[in-house]
C-alpha cells in the first residue's frame, strides 16, 4: 500500500471529484443529447436535484428492458408454443419456457441429483445458474396448462433478471466515479435489452460488475468472493484473475491479490462443493456437455465446418481453440508488461473475455451481454461502442432468420448459410474492431478517453495510481516512453487511497 500522500501533493479531485459530463467531450454523445435539450451548458447545477446520474440511469435500465420483455411478445402470445419456426422470424426465442418443461423443473425434479428424461441426462448449467432456474421455479404457479406454467416461468425470470440487469447498470455508473453518465451506454445497448432474457447470463454479468465494482474501492476480499460467485453461475469470469495477476506483478500488489484469489476460489467451493460431493455425475455435466459439445452457432469454426469436405472433429478443434486462447493470454501478458504505461483493470479484462468469445467454438447470442459492462468501462466513447452494437444487433437478427430458413422446410423462409456466415464475420469484425480501439489506447493513453480528463485507474483500486515495481522493454525506461505521452496524466503513487471514499 503507497504512503498517504501529503495535502500538498494530492489533487484535489481526490476530494472532491468533478464529474466528466460525456457531452463536453464526445460528439456523438453531444449530437444525441439535442433529442433531450442539448449538451449540458458549463453552468448547469449537478447534484442538487433527487435525479442523480445513478438513478437515471437506473430508471432508463428498467425502461430500456421492459422494451426488450415487448420485443418478446410474439412469442410469449404463442410462438414458444405452436410453429417451430415462428419464434425465430419474429426473433423472440428465449431457452427459458423450453427449459421448465425441458429440464424437469414442472415436475419437481431437483437439479444435479435427479436424472433428466430425453438426450440431457442432468442439468447442464452451472450450480448457481441452476439454484436461480430453480428459485424462479418456486415462483412459478403450478396451476393451468403447460402453456400457463411456461410463460409465469418465463416472467418470473424476467422479473428476476431486471433486478440484475439494474444492479449491473448501477455498478457500471458507480466504477468512474468522474464518469457516471458512461452507465448509459449499458442502460441503452439494443444488444442488452434484445438478448437479456433468452438465458440467465445476466445473473453472472451482475456478479462480474459488482465483483469490479468491489475491486475499485479496494475491497480485494469481496471483489474475490463475488468474482467466485459469477464463476459459480458462467465459466468466465474465471479468466478476469489472469490480468489482474499481472497488472498485481507489475504494481507488486501481491498481497491484494491473494485476498481477491482466496475469496475466489472458497466462494466457488461453498457453491459446488455440496453438490460435487454428494451429486458429483450432475455436477460434472456442465463440463463434459462443453467439453463434447460440437461446432455451434456463432463461431468462425463453424464457417470452416460447415465449407469443408473434411470438417475436423470436435477434439480437434477443442485443442486448436485452446491454442488459439493460449496464444491470446500470451499477448495479453505481454501488452501488460511492456505497455508505456500501466494497462487500466478493466481494459484487460475486456480484452480477455473478447478473447475467448473471438476464440470459442460456439457463440450464443447472449454472450455479448459478458462484454457490454466490461466495453463500457474499457473504451467509453460512444461512436465505438454504437458501432460495435450494430454488429451484434446484425448477428442477433442474423442467427434467428437463418434458423427461420433452415426450419421452414421448402418455404426457406429467412437466411441462408451463406447469408448466415456474413453475420458471423460482422460480429466477429465488430468484436475485433473493438479489441483494436482497446489496445490503441493502451499504446498510447494520451487516446485513452478516462486517462485525457486526468485519472489513472479507476477501475484499478489498489492499482490506481500505483508505482510500477515490474516493467518489460521500452516502458522499463520511463524517460523515453513519457516523452511520446502527450494531455493530462496523474502522476503515479498520488491516486486514490484504498477503501477511500467515493
Amino acid at each position: 500500500m503507497c504512503p498517504m500522500p501529503s495535502a500538498e501533493s494530492t489533487p484535489a479531485r481526490v476530494h472532491e471529484p468533478e464529474r466528466v459530463p460525456p457531452t463536453r467531450e464526445d460528439a456523438v454523445a453531444a449530437a444525441g443529447s439535442e433529442l433531450i435539450g442539448g449538451p449540458l451548458g458549463r453552468r448547469a447545477l449537478l447534484g442538487t436535484s433527487w435525479w442523480t446520474p445513478v438513478r437515471v440511469i437506473a430508471l432508463v435500465a428498467i425502461g430500456v428492458f421492459v422494451l426488450g420483455l415487448v420485443q418478446k411478445a410474439p412469442c410469449y402470445n404463442g410462438a414458444w408454443f405452436f410453429g417451430a419456426s415462428s419464434q425465430y422470424t419474429h426473433a423472440c426465442y428465449s431457452d427459458i419456457p423450453h427449459l421448465y418443461q425441458g429440464r424437469g423443473f414442472v415436475d419437481g425434479l431437483v437439479p444435479y441429483f435427479d436424472k433428466l428424461p430425453g438426450d440431457m441426462e442432468y442439468l447442464e448449467y452451472p450450480v448457481l445458474t441452476g439454484v436461480f432456474m430453480e428459485v424462479a421455479s418456486w415462483l412459478t404457479p403450478g396451476s393451468g396448462t403447460i402453456q400457463d406454467q411456461e410463460q409465469w416461468y418465463w416472467m418470473v425470470n424476467a422479473g428476476m433478471l431486471m433486478v440484475c440487469a439494474v444492479v449491473i447498470t448501477v455498478c457500471v455508473t458507480r466504477v468512474h466515479t468522474r464518469r457516471p453518465w458512461d452507465g448509459l451506454l449499458v442502460a441503452l445497448a439494443p444488444a442488452f435489452a434484445l438478448t437479456a432474457t433468452v438465458n440467465w447470463d445476466l445473473l453472472a454479468v451482475a456478479l462480474t460488475a459488482a465483483a469490479i465494482l468491489m475491486w475499485s474501492r479496494g475491497r480485494a476480499l469481496a471483489f474475490g468472493v463475488l468474482l467466485g460467485l459469477a464463476t459459480a453461475a458462467k465459466l468466465y469470469p474465471f479468466l478476469i484473475l489472469g490480468p489482474l495477476l499481472l497488472l498485481c506483478w507489475r504494481a507488486g500488489t501481491w498481497r491484494e491479490f491473494g485476498k481477491a484469489l482466496g475469496g475466489a476460489v472458497g466462494a466457488w467451493l461453498v457453491v459446488n462443493l455440496p453438490v460435487m460431493l454428494f451429486a458429483f455425475d450432475g455436477w460434472s455435466k456442465f463440463y463434459t456437455f462443453s467439453q463434447e459439445r460440437g461446432v455451434d452457432f456463432g463461431s468462425f469454426w463453424l464457417i470452416i465446418v460447415q465449407n469443408s469436405d473434411a470438417p475436423p472433429s470436435t477434439e480437434t478443434v477443442n485443442t486448436l481453440a485452446m491454442l488459439l486462447m493460449l496464444l491470446c493470454c500470451g499477448a495479453i501478458a505481454a501488452l501488460t508488461l511492456t505497455a508505456p504505461r500501466r494497462p487500466r483493470f478493466v481494459q484487460l479484462a475486456f480484452l480477455i473475455v473478447a478473447a475467448f468469445i473471438l476464440t470459442n467454438k460456439v457463440y450464443s447470442p447472449q454472450y455479448v451481454l459478458w462484454l457490454v459492462p466490461l466495453a463500457v468501462l474499457a473504451r467509453p466513447k460512444w461512436r465505438d461502442f454504437l458501432i460495435w452494437q450494430v454488429c451484434e444487433v446484425t448477428y442477433f437478427l442474423g442467427i434467428w432468420m437463418y434458423l427461420a430458413y433452415t426450419t421452414s422446410g421448402d418455404a426457406h423462409k429467412g437466411l441462408p448459410t451463406d447469408g448466415y456466415h456474413w453475420a458471423i464475420g460482422v460480429h466477429l469484425l465488430g468484436t475485433l474492431y473493438l479489441c483494436v480501439m482497446v489496445v490503441r489506447d493502451i499504446l498510447m493513453p494520451d487516446r485513452d478517453p478516462v486517462r485525457r480528463t486526468g485519472d489513472d485507474d479507476p477501475s484499478g483500486g489498489v492499482l490506481d495510481g500505483a508505482e510500477d515495481v515490474f516493467v518489460l522493454g521500452p516502458a522499463a525506461r520511463p524517460t523515453l516512453h513519457a516523452a511520446r505521452l502527450e494531455g493530462p496524466r496523474v502522476e503515479w503513487g498520488v491516486g486514490r487511497q484504498p477503501g477511500g471514499s467515493l
